[in-house]
């Protein structure tokens, strides 16, 4: 392979090519610098760039590839890193002018994790303000654009990492979803994005610091996971990222759970249940009709028994909203708003200063449980759940969402109907791409797990995958 294109190899070959010394680490790293060179400038995926780091950390896996070390299982592999994730002596500014001149002196837990694996830093990749949004702008840096329409949101909030692996810049980059924020910008970038259960990839210092008000902080919804390519690239990441903390009271054991076991024969015989709008969501007419195509897959082509289903939930948007409000520092966000809400994204000053109740909080929380309630006897009589992954395809920059979906005025945040649920019940779930629209938009599905199914949902993407093969197409940038 022509070293300039070394930037379009999966991360798994990536490693098992350092390993084998078939390309060096520094080769790498400087294809995927110059891949960031190339076309950063239209896409503006990452807010700060640690060139001098990536070509230490590359040499260093060289070094030990020679020395006859083990470099660990990302040897080489280039990753960008959310900027709403800590990375020791590396600027983390999550969005917002509060954070500008921050570089926190300690890396997140899944950050050292991926330092002992072998992988290579290329930097932060873009958010909105402290991920309080699905899309990817922001009052400090300029905004992250779609690589299949660079007019058009990549999805949020991990806008920046969905941008840069979708172009090529890396072939995984490091997601937290909230309220979606790994799934979303999966769907409209073509890309595979995982939420693995709660609890199973450890978070510290975000959410768990009070040092740091704002950063990652929605402690009972937030997850961390990938974005890739494939999907045995995310699974490779998550075998890395995965495992208990004691600095993360909510993390649990993995032993359940075999990563890289993608066995598709697993899949067959699955019950799986479709559910197009869950019965009270707008959605795109042509998303409709690529997600049931997609979903005629797992019947046709993988064995599975697919059946519509309107599960028995009512719409939890205020509740989750409410969710994120609690678990929001609210005095510390709020002294924060008085110095610098001016400068601030003006929906998250409004949401900060808002005057939350203990009856709002209480309320959600008992949504939450029968939402969660609701779930798992459904998912008694189905293996998967599968949806849509959001209701519209990639829509205009600058916008929170948009005003009309399929004819009906619906809110700002409606799009995101499908994501945010899960977060509320923990489960595993995963975005895929389904197909792409007339215009050549992405559209994402997604699965959805049992309690802790986090193997049988990887085991159903890759079986997907084997079927609705996307790995060929490319933004033409």
């Amino acid at each position: 392979m022509i070293a300039a294109e070394i930037w379009k190899l999966s991360a798994v070959e990536i490693a098992r090519r350092v390993r084998n010394k078939e390309i060096r680490a520094v080769e790498v790293a400087e294809s995927a610098l110059s891949r960031i060179e190339s076309v950063d400038p239209i896409l503006h995926a990452f807010c700060t760039t640690a060139a001098d780091l990536a070509r230490s950390m590359a040499a260093k896996v060289d070094d030990m590839v020679a020395s006859g070390r083990d470099p660990g299982p990302l040897a080489g592999v280039p990753v960008g890193i959310k900027d709403l994730v800590a990375t020791k002596d590396v600027r983390t500014v999550c969005g917002s002018k509060a954070y500008e001149g921050f570089t926190p002196d300690e890396d997140d837990i899944i950050v050292e994790r991926l330092r002992n694996a072998g992988a290579i830093f290329l930097g932060k990749t873009n958010v909105p303000e402290f991920g309080y949004s699905g899309v990817g702008h922001n009052p400090v840096f300029d905004t992250t654009c779609n690589p299949w329409n660079p007019a058009m949101t990549p999805g949020g909030s991990s806008a920046g990492s969905g941008a840069a692996v979708a172009s090529g810049m890396c072939p995984i980059a490091v997601a937290s979803d909230g309220g979606g924020s790994i799934r979303i910008p999966a769907a409209h970038c073509g890309l595979v994005g995982v939420k693995p259960s709660a609890g199973r990839v450890p978070l510290y210092p975000g959410c768990r610091d009070e040092r740091y008000p704002g950063i990652s902080s929605w402690e009972s919804l937030e997850h961390l996971g990938p974005l890739s390519r494939t999907v045995a690239d995310s699974a490779l990441m998550l075998s890395v990222m995965a495992g208990p903390d004691p600095r993360d009271r909510h993390s649990i054991p993995v032993s359940d759970v075999d990563w890289l076991d993608l066995s598709i024969e697993s899949v067959r015989g699955k019950r799986v249940a479709l559910s197009l709008d869950f019965g009270y969501v707008a959605v795109d007419p042509e998303v409709r009709k690529l997600v049931k195509q997609a979903a005629q897959f797992f019947s046709n082509d993988l064995g599975c028994v697919v059946e519509e289903v309107v599960p028995n939930w009512s719409d939890p948007y205020e509740a989750f909203w409410a969710i994120v409000a609690a678990d929001t520092d609210l005095v510390g966000m709020r002294e924060m708003v008085a110095t610098h809400g001016k400068q601030m994204t003006p929906h998250l000053v409004d949401f900060i200063q808002k005057p939350w109740s203990a009856e709002q909080f209480t309320e959600a929380h008992k949504m939450r449980q029968t939402l969660c309630n609701s779930m798992w006897r459904l998912m008694e009589n189905y293996d998967y759940l599968i949806t849509p992954t959001l209701t519209t395809p990639p829509f205009p920059l600058h916008v929170q969402g948009p005003e009309k979906i399929d004819g009906k005025i619906v809110h700002p945040f409606q799009w995101l109907s499908f994501t945010f649920p899960f977060n509320m019940t923990g489960q595993p779930a995963a975005s895929l791409p389904a197909g792409w629209t007339q215009q050549g938009l992405p559209v994402g599905i997604q699965i959805v797990g049992r309690h802790l199914a986090d193997t049988s949902v990887l085991q159903a993407c890759a079986a997907f995958e084997r079927a609705a093969p996307w790995g060929d197409r490319w933004p033409a940038l």
